[in-house]
């Protein structure tokens, strides 16, 4: 067991890597960025999760820029009120994860990292070409929480576009279709089998699988 003190006493690095892992299985994303002048960045996030269905609101962490150090995809987000989430395929983790590194602000991640900009009309913000779920929001609302220095960042989605045949009829994503990895810490990448779904939960019956 590691009591709190235990935690606080551990080697940075190392207790990052601890912490990080906790949640276990998370969405691992790419969240594609551009500044006023159209120069583009990219940046993997293993922070977001759904806010709301009506309307479509998906959040992120974005954590405290170091000592010396930079956070681009925060500052374009501010700039342009603009940004994309897209997933990533098992075929894209070497080069997502490369985005991880801190690269000059006048070095694009798409090109350092091998990844191609795909642009949509009216939006301010680059896609990623080879991801299999993209997705285009509008900032609304940007809270810095005072308890670390990180950012909360709640955006509305404005489109989305991934393969006709991953959408079931009852609305749900098949992510395993598509090939989508989930992460586990700061450096794991994992694919996912088929899983379980189960109908709506009620008091009086225990679900079925569906």
């Amino acid at each position: 067991m590691l009591d709190k003190d235990d935690i606080a006493g551990l080697e940075r690095r190392k207790r990052a890597a601890l912490i990080n892992c906790l949640p276990g299985f998370k969405p691992v994303v790419l969240v594609g960025t551009a500044d006023t002048k159209h120069a583009t960045n990219l940046s993997i996030i293993n922070s977001c999760f759904h806010v709301g269905a009506a309307p479509a609101l998906l959040g992120m962490i974005i954590r405290p820029a170091p000592a010396g150090t930079e956070r681009h995809t925060l500052d374009n987000i501010l700039a342009t009120g603009q940004y994309t989430i897209n997933a990533v395929s098992e075929s894209m983790t070497q080069r997502a994860h490369h985005t991880s590194a801190r690269f000059d602000r006048g070095q694009s991640e798409f090109d350092a990292c091998g990844l191609s900009e795909r642009w949509l009309d009216g939006h301010a913000a680059p896609f990623v070409t080879d991801s299999p779920l993209q997705i285009g929001l509008t900032l609304q609302e940007h809270q810095p929480l005072a308890i670390n220095g990180t950012h909360l960042i709640i955006g509305s989605v404005e489109s989305i576009q991934f393969a006709s045949e991953a959408w079931r009829a009852d609305g749900t994503i098949d992510l395993a279709l598509l090939g989508i990895v989930t992460g586990v810490g700061l450096d794991g990448y994992h694919l996912v089998g088929d899983g379980h779904r189960y109908a709506y939960a009620k008091p009086d019956t225990c679900p079925e699988l569906i």
